[in-house]
């Protein structure tokens, strides 16, 4: 006579999809411990699939608004470093001017000019750290500033031909539906300043010209003449000056509020998206420790039979 286990098969097939159940907890446990997600699929993020990826996108677009925006600081930063150079040259333009009438001595006051005729041709033809001019404006593969002397400076029909910058200024996207003008051209900068030169050189060489020690009464009429016009193109390179220093500090303010908005929507997607560890690595733990019970309950339930409670005599 065989003596018939007491489990069924009924409990069998219990026990079998309490291991499997157990199984795919632990599963679940150890991939979120081990990646810091709550699941590497939309189906394990269930009702905030939506909320998730609006999050992610704007997140993106955050970033991609602050580091554009912090290109242009960059530029502008540039910027602000030649036009304040150039703020210097045209002020020394004027003191030299001023000196010479005071004095009534232009002795070296032409030195001074070709000096600063040479700076100012530096400071216009600046390129940016791709090597573009950086006053050029749409056109920023041409030298905007295209005298090389003052001797032809001075044979030029028109101010305006000494100039090959384009018109368009360059802006920048900081937001959606939102730009910041950041570009300025050569030719706002520079031509009154470089009118001013023009003068000088042009005078010079004419008739009544070569400014020496002693100046005449054509000479000095004419430099009293030029001191207001240096100082409105001194007063000219200060503001641009003054007006590229307040997009500069727009422009950084920017970067800030994209900064804080990208963190923002980064905590958005952390919270749908990232697991608690102690949290998760608890649940792991209970979920082994399930896993352990299921089957040792399982092995031992096979190995019983009636004999187990049959007394001993």
């Amino acid at each position: 006579m065989s003596v018939d286990r007491v489990a069924t098969n009924s409990q069998a097939q219990f026990l079998l999809s309490q291991i499997m159940q157990a199984t795919k907890n632990m599963n679940a446990s150890q991939q979120q411990v081990a990646s810091g997600k709550v699941s590497s699929d939309y189906a394990g993020i269930g009702g905030k699939t939506g909320a998730l990826e609006a999050a992610r996108a704007s997140a993106a677009r955050a970033n991609a608004y602050q580091s554009n925006t912090q290109t242009a600081v960059n530029q502008v930063d540039l910027q602000d470093t030649q036009l304040t150079q150039l703020s210097s040259v045209a002020e020394q333009l004027q003191t030299a001017i001023s000196k010479a009438v005071g004095n009534n001595d232009a002795t070296g006051m032409m030195d001074n000019v070709q000096s600063i005729f040479d700076q100012v041709s530096q400071v216009l033809n600046a390129k940016d750290t791709n090597g573009n001019y950086l006053f050029g404006g749409d056109r920023d593969d041409v030298p905007p500033f295209n005298v090389t002397s003052l001797s032809q400076l001075a044979s030029l029909a028109n101010v305006s031909d000494a100039f090959s910058n384009g018109t368009q200024k360059k802006s920048v996207m900081i937001a959606d539906g939102q730009s910041e003008q950041i570009g300025v051209l050569a030719s706002d900068i520079g031509t009154q300043l470089v009118q001013t030169l023009k003068d000088l050189a042009s005078f010079d060489a004419g008739p009544t010209g070569g400014f020496s020690a002693t100046l005449t009464a054509a000479q000095s009429t004419f430099l009293s003449a030029e001191i207001p016009v240096a100082k409105a193109a001194s007063v000219s390179v200060n503001s641009a000056t003054a007006a590229n220093g307040y997009t500069y500090n727009r422009l950084t303010d920017a970067v800030d509020q994209q900064t804080a908005l990208s963190t923002l929507y980064k905590g958005f997607v952390s919270n749908i998206e990232d697991v608690d560890m102690p949290t998760a690595v608890s649940q792991l733990n209970m979920n082994q420790t399930a896993l352990q019970a299921a089957m040792q309950v399982t092995a031992q339930l096979g190995q019983i039979s009636l004999l187990n409670y049959l007394p001993i005599k």
